[in-house]
């Protein structure tokens, strides 16, 4: 690619960038969201969440011994930290910090 290619593709990526972070605030108001973004809005995190959790311990070998140990005590503590604290972000942190602790030490 020339310089001009790559400015261009900068220049493109940047306008969607600010183009889809700036259409909520110009098409909708908080108190008139269409139906379908009121959903989104409710229940597209712990969808979100759930698809994580069914990635993560898709490939996991249960049969042998003490496999997949780590994993479920990785989810069973972001479920127990999400419950008591309520922050998806919080929750997502702390269990991938506690799975990465669990497999680099034990």
């Amino acid at each position: 690619m020339s310089n001009y290619e790559i400015y261009l593709a900068i220049l493109v990526m940047t306008l969607v960038n600010l183009f889809t972070r700036a259409f909520p605030f110009l098409f909708f108001t908080k108190n008139h969201l269409p139906k379908s973004l009121d959903f989104l809005q409710r229940f597209f995190p712990a969808t979100i969440m759930t698809i994580l959790v069914v990635y993560s311990i898709k490939d996991v070998d249960y049969i042998n011994n003490y496999y997949g140990l780590k994993e479920f005590i990785s989810v069973i503590f972001t479920i127990v930290i999400h419950l008591k604290l309520k922050n998806y972000l919080i929750s997502i942190f702390g269990g991938t910090i506690l799975y990465m602790f669990l497999v680099q030490f034990i």
